[in-house]
């Protein structure tokens, strides 16, 4: 197997607004992980920066640059000073503490003393995905009772059906038979039936959402 670098990366963000108001800024940051590391004795501190973008999910150049290095072994430690530096969704953040534990890379979130490297950090981390868990029932319990009560309001649930049912019925059938996508676009394309937008043309693509939709039509049934 081969050994996985030493390496600690120092995660930082800040959005345009809080470097102008909030003091909380880049050099802030970097001090409290700089202290942490020369605590710890990490000798080798790698730091990322995503300057002027929100923590409402993970897509940032800089933290997608940090996972890909400790998914390929290229760092084993990434450290934020604060949560909220890192994501402000607990659900992302448990999925995140997910990811660590497949991949063998550790997790450290100084101001909630989140730390995977130690068994207190550990149970730490351990509560904090038993409440993002929770958060994702209540999520599905509050979708689910929306759903019935439009249901309930005889409101139709699913895409609005665009196509006429018997145009729809030919391409879940001839999909049932065991056709491919391209086949029914091309036999679709050769009668000049048109797509539900009107379009002259029958991709896979549109073929595959028609099917989807039905699906989905079925299941609100």
């Amino acid at each position: 197997m081969k050994r996985r670098s030493d390496k600690v990366i120092g995660y930082l963000r800040v959005s345009t607004e809080e470097q102008a108001v909030s003091g909380l800024g880049l050099g802030d940051q970097r001090a409290v992980i700089a202290a942490e590391a020369a605590r710890r004795d990490w000798a080798d501190v790698e730091f990322l920066s995503d300057e002027g973008f929100s923590a409402k999910n993970l897509s940032r150049p800089a933290i997608a640059t940090a996972l890909e290095m400790l998914r390929k072994g290229q760092a084993s430690v990434l450290v934020v000073s604060k949560l909220d530096r890192l994501s402000r969704s607990l659900l992302d953040f448990a999925t995140l503490m997910d990811r660590a534990r497949r991949e063998g890379w550790e997790l450290v979130v100084l101001d909630l003393a989140i730390d995977t490297t130690v068994p207190s950090g550990q149970l730490m981390a351990n509560v904090m995905a038993a409440f993002a868990e929770y958060e994702r029932q209540l999520i599905g319990a509050r979708t689910s009772a929306a759903l019935q009560q439009l249901k309930a309001q005889g409101k139709r649930l699913g895409r609005p059906r665009t196509l006429p049912a018997d145009v729809t019925a030919r391409i879940v059938s001839a999909r049932a038979e065991g056709e491919t996508l391209a086949a029914i676009a091309d036999a679709l394309n050769a009668d000049g039936v048109p797509t539900a937008r009107g379009g002259a043309r029958w991709y896979p693509s549109t073929v595959k959402a028609v099917i989807g939709s039905a699906a989905l039509d079925a299941a609100a049934a």
